[in-house]
């Protein structure tokens, strides 16, 4: 609308009201939230461990370094972060019991629980760890950290042999925590004398002692495969002096 016009014709200059305007949504970006980066702390200290059932018999001999590695929310920070703390056996009590087909290896200390379950294939004479439980109460924790699975199948050995594995095994329980093992060795069967059986050894251990026998078989193949021909070539040789 133009009132006062100069001629008959509109104006080309206008003025629009501000309900005219178009607007353009600013649609906001999130940025997902990451978990920082953790402190990784020395390998752990091996600790010692026992379980004696009823008659006062040991059931169950373990010796470990324990890692735990915890994703939460932090208070502090106010944000989620993974910890990797080491479980120290000077402050660390242990506890459990025993049955035909189930151990259990409790240990406790510093606001943490941290429960074991082996069983026993009554029919393979195959044992395996199958359950981790992990209870925690951290300072900088907003809340408790409770987690379990019952679902795994690490450690396996055959009754009457413990499990051995001196690197390190990293045994994800779920997606929030993980425990790693360091120089283990564990029986929660078929112990006698209360002494750890013969070894069933892991597979990262025995791939480990398989190379240096390798590297060490291939170098004795290079020695022997220089030293024959070194052999026909003097042969050669040899025989090339007689013909002259």
């Amino acid at each position: 609308m133009q009132a006062y016009m100069p001629s008959s014709n509109l104006s080309t200059d206008e003025t629009v009201c501000s309900a005219d305007i178009p607007t353009t949504t600013v649609v906001p970006t999130t940025t997902p939230v990451t978990p920082t980066t953790p402190v990784v702390p020395t390998n752990p200290e091996r600790g010692n461990y026992s379980v004696v059932n009823s008659n006062g018999t040991t059931c169950l001999l373990a010796r470990m370094g324990l890692q735990l590695n915890v994703t939460y929310f932090s208070k502090s920070q106010n944000k989620t972060i993974v910890k990797i703390s080491n479980l120290d056996p000077k402050s660390t009590s242990f506890s459990g019991m025993c049955e035909s087909t189930t151990a259990t290896l409790l240990l406790t200390g510093n606001h943490t629980n941290l429960t074991f379950t082996f069983s026993l294939n009554s029919t393979t004479k195959i044992y395996q760890l199958s359950a981790l439980n992990l209870s925690a109460s951290w300072e900088d924790m907003a809340a408790p950290f409770i987690v379990s699975n019952s679902s795994l199948q690490y450690l396996q050995g055959t009754l009457g042999r413990s499990y051995m594995c001196s690197v390190e095994e990293v045994l994800p329980v779920v997606s929030t925590f993980t425990l790693n093992t360091f120089d283990l060795q564990v029986q929660p069967f078929g112990i006698h004398d209360n002494q750890f059986g013969p070894a069933d050894v892991c597979r990262m251990q025995k791939d480990n002692m398989l190379v240096p026998i390798i590297v060490g078989a291939s170098l004795a193949g290079l020695v022997l495969i220089v030293l024959v021909a070194y052999l026909i070539g003097r042969k050669r040789s040899h025989a090339g002096y007689q013909t002259i």
